[in-house]
């Protein structure tokens, strides 16, 4: 005979297979491993069959399992939504939303959209996290993670933010005693000071209408610290391969010079993007952020297409 539905089940399923497995779910939700797979036990004497196959190693969800996962995760949504609604009513909008974005454009770029969009809502905690490498966003207890990569992950929703141009450069008293790169293959032969991605062979790939070259680096000062990396490119310690926000006002007062304009030079991927779980309930503090980052980066975007590349000025002798 079949039971009747329990809705707080139904809802921890969710909770599991968005934690991975029943003791991640436990400690996410301050329970017992116990308590975790008793009501999922409940659940699935309701519905008469297995909802998940669990192994030591991986859990999945069956086609019954898969169904009741969507229908749950609106469910507890509507309910998320429901609350909050009430809770709001009458007040300035708060709440928590914490986001993981990169250490260099995170600094140098959007540090004033953050601080700006304090001052528009100061009862919205912002949490920020600055890191380079791609976060499990469920286990990092992220809503929102903002990336530079070539493809964003399949299993997440990608809200793409723009470009990202790097730039071969060097400070002018370098480049006046050693020269700038003029082959994209000369980048694996100088001083490089850029970033890294740990455990991964660095090589740039170098793009010119139709032409396609990939080169191999070794750079010589490495830092996920862009701060860091601008200061030594400023000392003249070598050749940055940086993100162009990164030196854009030294070019323009003409301490820093670049090579290799006509180029498009990529390391890590040329594209930015806000990443975020499909069909999670967002607070309306998490949509009114959302919102506002892809309205600022829309216009940053519009800025730097409208701006007139700059080309290196001629090295006085």
């Amino acid at each position: 005979m079949v039971q009747p539905m329990d809705l707080t089940s139904l809802t921890l399923l969710v909770d599991i297979v968005d934690a991975g497995n029943l003791s991640q779910a436990a400690r996410k939700l301050k329970t017992s491993r116990a308590n975790v797979s008793y009501h999922l036990n409940q659940l699935e004497r309701s519905v008469g069959v297995k909802l998940l196959r669990r192994t030591t190693r991986s859990m999945e969800l069956t086609e019954v399992g898969r169904r009741l996962y969507q229908h749950g995760r609106s469910i507890r949504n509507e309910l998320l939504a429901a609350k909050e609604s009430v809770a709001t009513l009458g007040h300035t909008l708060r709440g928590r939303v914490r986001i993981g974005v990169p250490s260099g454009y995170g600094q140098l770029v959007m540090a004033d959209w953050l601080i700006a969009f304090k001052r528009l809502y100061p009862d919205i905690v912002l949490d920020v996290l600055f890191e380079n490498r791609v976060v499990d966003l469920l286990r990092e207890g992220l809503d929102i993670s903002i990336r530079v990569m070539a493809e964003p992950p399949p299993t997440l929703v990608a809200r793409e933010l723009g470009t990202v141009r790097y730039v071969a450069c060097a400070a002018r008293a370098y480049v006046e005693s050693r020269g700038l790169p003029l082959v994209p293959e000369d980048l694996g032969s100088v001083p490089l000071i850029t970033s890294d991605v740990a455990g991964q062979q660095l090589r740039v790939a170098a793009y010119l209408g139709d032409e396609r070259r990939e080169v191999l680096l070794d750079p010589t000062l490495i830092s996920e610290n862009f701060s860091f990396l601008r200061q030594a490119i400023l000392a003249g310690a070598g050749v940055g391969l940086v993100p162009d926000y990164v030196v854009k006002d030294e070019v323009l007062r003409g301490a820093v010079l670049t090579a290799l304009d006509d180029w498009r030079l990529s390391i890590f991927g040329t594209r930015m993007f806000m990443l975020y779980m499909p069909n999670r309930h967002h607070t309306r503090a998490a949509s009114t952020f959302i919102d506002y980052i892809l309205e600022r980066a829309r216009a940053e975007q519009a800025r730097v297409e409208a701006t007139v590349v700059l080309k290196t000025p001629p090295v006085v002798a």
